[in-house]
């Protein structure tokens, strides 16, 4: 009986030390070590919040600064944009910054203030460069310092991206031009605008709105315009891939959903359904998956929504995949390309 018991207990132990990152993940998270991440705007950064650190598989060489979207931000009260996101990355290693932006507004404006804010990064970390990862309008953004930027830029990551616009934004670009749309285009751009401002406000800096040209920014047109300017990473296809590697040193990615219904429970995913509808083709509800292309194309049918891509809206997501996975692994495949 008692070789049993010592059998077993040293069965045992040898489980736990050959599965220790299992247990270190679990068990005895208590003694692992808090690390935290910072939300930025265009005038500081301070600190959003923390995770304890338990493994270095996402610790890059370079920081990695997030950029929402069109109406989005960093945090607002307990709400955050990058849903169990940021806790995942830093978790795993990674020094991770949230920038804030204007909710609404041009390509352009926004990209300057991310400009702005990707310097504070540099110089709070010491770091020679950063990893610049996108959502949606976030996208352009990203792409906007790079190419301004580009000796300080590691890497730039497109998340259901319109770097080749939306026939949403056409759409609503349409409804302007319409008969009714020089009276109604005003008002729906005043309570926009002022909808923004109440989000930056809330997210902790007041920016000015400009819906209208955040919107002809994500037009078809607006992105072509941009992609004369900012043309690193763009596919030169239809629907193909971009050079990973441009010819100003930085290194592009992407990736997108497919599924624009995931969640009965999500409000927004009835929202998605409807919009996917003016795009022809696959979408995640707002961004044509072949419009998502941009550098290397890690993968453009995932089972996400447009919000699911960032896990919004708080965690209502589909079962079959997790959205913060992606961001895990990415950070692990930058890791192993030394940025």
């Amino acid at each position: 009986m008692k070789k049993k018991y010592l059998n077993a207990m040293t069965l045992m132990a040898g489980m736990l030390v050959s599965s220790g990152s299992v247990v270190h993940a679990g068990l005895f998270d208590f003694l692992s070590p808090k690390a935290s991440w910072q939300n930025c705007n265009v005038n500081s950064c301070s600190v959003g919040g923390s995770a304890r650190v338990t493994s270095d598989y996402a610790k890059t060489k370079y920081p990695i600064l997030l950029a929402h979207g069109m109406a989005g931000f960093s945090a607002v009260g307990p709400m955050q944009y990058w849903h169990g996101i940021t806790e995942d990355l830093v978790g795993n290693g990674a020094n991770v910054f949230v920038a804030q932006q204007a909710s609404f507004n041009s390509s352009e404006v926004r990209g300057e203030q991310l400009l702005l804010q990707t310097k504070q990064v540099l110089a709070i970390t010491g770091a020679d460069k950063v990893n610049l990862i996108g959502h949606s309008h976030g996208t352009h953004s990203i792409r906007y310092v790079a190419g301004l930027l580009p000796n300080r830029v590691a890497s730039v990551t497109a998340v259901g991206g319109p770097v080749k616009g939306s026939d949403v934004a056409d759409a609503v670009y349409a409804f302007t031009q319409s008969p009714v749309g020089p009276a109604a285009t005003p008002v729906i751009a005043a309570a926009v605008d002022a909808f923004g401002a109440l989000i930056g406000i809330g997210s902790g800096n007041y920016y000015d709105q400009d819906a209208l040209a955040g919107l002809n920014s994500l037009t078809t047109a607006g992105s072509a315009d941009f992609n004369q300017r900012f043309p690193a990473g763009v596919p030169t296809t239809a629907c193909g891939s971009g050079t990973e590697l441009a010819s100003n040193g930085v290194r592009y990615y992407s990736w997108s959903g497919t599924s624009p219904f995931t969640n009965a429970l999500d409000p927004m995913d009835y929202a998605l359904t409807a919009t996917s509808l003016i795009i022809p083709g696959e979408s995640d509800g707002l961004v044509p998956r072949c419009s998502s292309h941009l550098g290397t194309v890690i993968r453009d049918n995932y089972a996400f929504n447009h919000l699911d891509e960032v896990n919004q809206v708080l965690g209502l997501v589909g079962f079959l995949q997790n959205p913060v996975t992606p961001f895990r692994l990415h950070a692990n495949r930058l890791k192993n390309q030394n940025l």
